[in-house]
């Protein structure tokens, strides 16, 4: 198995030649020339074969490492005609794509204009219309907060054959890199994945999540830190209370920064504009460092 590993994963360059059409068409690499690909189905609607329909992968990429990948996964991507990608997809994933296969990025971030929601579902299904086998790729796992759901739905529309490749979501990627476990017996019995972006009149239920035992993860959160910290504050947590930012999980530039409710508004200030991070919050969070030092004295054995 390791040295299919290192095969899937050895970094090679694309030197395969291709036609002059072949590379035009290929490396789409901003959402305006996604946008422009959604115009030219309109406007030549003679160029798609509605009796020759592709095939739809969605495929969850995982937190950024690309060893995190499935077998499955790797297997769909290395078989695709087309690659739909989103922004926190690492590029050496796509390199495990055939020298012939099109990638076109529709990745979306906050405060930025990026291709709409629709034009991407559209495009997906325009693609598998040509009888392309396409390969939907999100970070994470596509069905926890990546609209996976939307996009299924407008290809059931229009009676397009996929399937749902699951990836390891950022939460659980994120936690098990920055030795955090979710869940642990005696202190955390559940755990919930919420969004960051919608916050109004959830505090409450949050609250008594925490005070009851529960693990909270915040995806896409710290925008919001300020609204946060004082509605969750204001429900009945303690000023104290535990929490971990991770910044780029399961990535060489890892960062965790352990700090409590509290000072949540003011950490978030210095870690403006670093994405993705990700906020954990509970009493779990403490049990990273008797962890940290678990991992260290097992170190120290093995080398003495």
């Amino acid at each position: 198995m390791d040295a299919l590993y290192q095969h899937w994963f050895k970094k090679t360059g694309r030197t395969k030649e291709k036609t002059e059409e072949q590379t035009q068409s290929a490396r789409f690499s901003n959402h305006q020339q996604a946008s422009k690909l959604n115009a030219f189905f309109k406007d030549n609607p003679n160029q798609i074969e509605n009796s020759s329909k592709g095939y739809v992968s969605m495929v969850g990429a995982g937190p950024h490492d690309p060893e995190l990948l499935t077998i499955k996964a790797v297997k769909a991507i290395m078989r695709a005609d087309v690659l739909l990608y989103d922004r926190l997809v690492n590029k050496d994933i796509l390199e495990l794509a055939s020298s012939a296969s099109d990638w076109i990025y529709v990745g979306k971030r906050c405060g930025e204009t990026s291709i709409k929601q629709s034009e991407i579902s559209h495009l997906m299904v325009q693609l598998a219309q040509q009888g392309k086998r396409v390969v939907r790729l999100k970070g994470g796992d596509a069905f926890v907060f990546g609209r996976g759901g939307e996009e299924a739905l407008e290809l059931v529309r229009h009676s397009i054959p996929y399937e749902v490749i699951p990836g390891i979501t950022a939460a659980i990627g994120c936690s098990a890199s920055s030795l955090i476990p979710l869940t642990h017996r005696g202190i955390s019995r559940s755990v919930t994945f919420v969004t960051g972006q919608v916050v109004t009149g959830a505090f409450d239920a949050w609250s008594q999540l925490m005070k009851s035992g529960q693990t909270l993860v915040f995806y896409m959160g710290l925008e919001k830190s300020s609204e946060i910290q004082k509605g969750l504050i204001t429900s009945g947590l303690p000023d104290d209370f535990p929490v971990a930012i991770i910044s780029h999980g399961c990535s060489p530039q890892q960062q965790i920064r352990i700090t409590q409710l509290n000072q949540l508004k003011e950490l978030s200030k210095t870690l403006k504009g670093i994405s993705p991070t990700l906020i954990v919050m509970g009493e779990v969070v403490k049990l990273r460092e008797q962890l940290i030092n678990t991992v260290q004295s097992v170190t120290e054995y093995e080398v003495t």
